[in-house]
């Protein structure tokens, strides 16, 4: 079984963010990335279902500066890496077409993606690659068996529900975080990762979806502190919902 994983090179959710001299992109300074948390989960259930079923695990990761994120996949046990120079940004679109044209020559037989990213969280480049592949696919999986060539997912729904689906393969999952304990990287792994194949590839998008006209910091809000006695109190509450509409 050939499994192709993407991973993204993210920023840390916790930096703090600063806008761009440009007004239309965010400062990268000051921002630590590292690969996406929910890709760190596909990453992890791609190499147990090769560990349980055998086959290779080819990890793929989009933007100029991702290298350190796909030597982390493959110190983790990604057989092989595929690098795309290309700094999509915020356009799903553009990273599901570029990871298409990449793939095109991979025979493969599943492809995992993290839910979404922990940095825009949009949630769509997975499905949007398996519409351009023209392959079925599950959203946030959290149970994943093969069964005579086909993959059997349980997926989470809203409400605590879930769901069984069958997919024949080629198919693509993206994955929820607590699908499984995602190993730690050993130093044996990390000198291993050193000899293992990562080749770049020269893609560039046909499409642009996405014009980013302004980005902004969303205004910060203060407080009104009410004051007086609980009678007092009571009738400014009143009077600020009447004036918004609340009563």
């Amino acid at each position: 079984m050939k499994i192709i994983v993407l991973a993204k090179h993210a920023a840390d959710p916790e930096s703090e963010i600063h806008v761009g001299s440009d007004g239309k992109s965010v400062d990268e300074r000051g921002l630590i990335f590292d690969i996406n948390d929910w890709d760190r989960y596909a990453i992890e259930e791609a190499i147990r279902l090769k560990e349980a079923h055998g086959g290779e695990v080819v990890v793929v990761g989009v933007g100029s500066k991702c290298e350190d994120t796909l030597r982390k996949c493959l110190a983790m046990g990604a057989d092989r890496a595929i690098k795309i120079p290309v700094d999509t940004g915020l356009d799903s679109y553009q990273t599901a077409e570029v990871v298409k044209e990449a793939i095109k020559d991979e025979n493969f037989d599943l492809i995992l993606t993290g839910l979404m990213s922990q940095d825009y969280n949009n949630a769509l480049t997975g499905i949007i690659l398996a519409g351009m592949l023209n392959i079925p696919f599950a959203t946030a999986v959290t149970e994943i068996k093969v069964e005579d060539g086909r993959i059997a997912a349980k997926r989470e729904l809203e409400g605590g529900l879930s769901e069984e689906v069958t997919l024949p393969v080629p198919c693509l999952l993206t994955i929820q975080s607590g699908i499984n304990e995602p190993r730690y990287v050993s130093i044996m792994g990390i000198k291993r990762a050193k000899t293992k194949e990562l080749r770049e590839v020269s893609v560039s998008p046909a499409t642009k979806s996405l014009e980013v006209e302004k980005m902004y910091l969303p205004p910060v809000k203060k407080a009104d502190m009410i004051t007086g006695s609980a009678d007092e109190v009571a009738e400014k509450l009143i009077e600020i919902f009447k004036e918004r509409g609340l009563l």
